[in-house]
């Protein structure tokens, strides 16, 4: 099957489950939000570009699958630590971050 990856490049990639516990606008930019989740033994800074769609709000409480061993990044002048996951991922339709049907320990890995 074309692009398709072996199992151990898949294997590489932390999926786990975090809990929402806050979550604030980023000032001067129309596309980011800052969430801070707590992955269980740690809290992550984890900026989303789902400003247009989604406010900050909505994401409080929230259980959502992140991507926890992704290389951090500077945006807007902040660390993102992760990366949350939504779909769709491309386009102008809204992206719908995937969260969890019930609560689950956060930091739980995702299989």
């Amino acid at each position: 099957m074309e692009g398709s990856i072996k199992y151990e490049d898949f294997a590489k990639i932390d999926l786990r489950v975090g809990k929402v516990v806050s979550a604030e606008k980023v000032p001067k930019s129309r596309k980011l939000i800052k969430l801070i989740v707590d992955l269980g033994g740690e809290k992550r800074q984890i900026l989303a570009g789902l400003a247009k769609w989604y406010k900050p709000e909505d994401f409080i409480g929230k259980y959502v699958v992140v991507v926890a061993n992704l290389e951090p990044k500077k945006m807007m002048g902040l660390e993102s630590q992760g990366m949350i996951l939504a779909a769709p991922c491309s386009g102008e339709s809204k992206p719908v971050f995937l969260t969890v049907p019930e609560p689950v320990e956060p930091g739980s890995k995702v299989c």
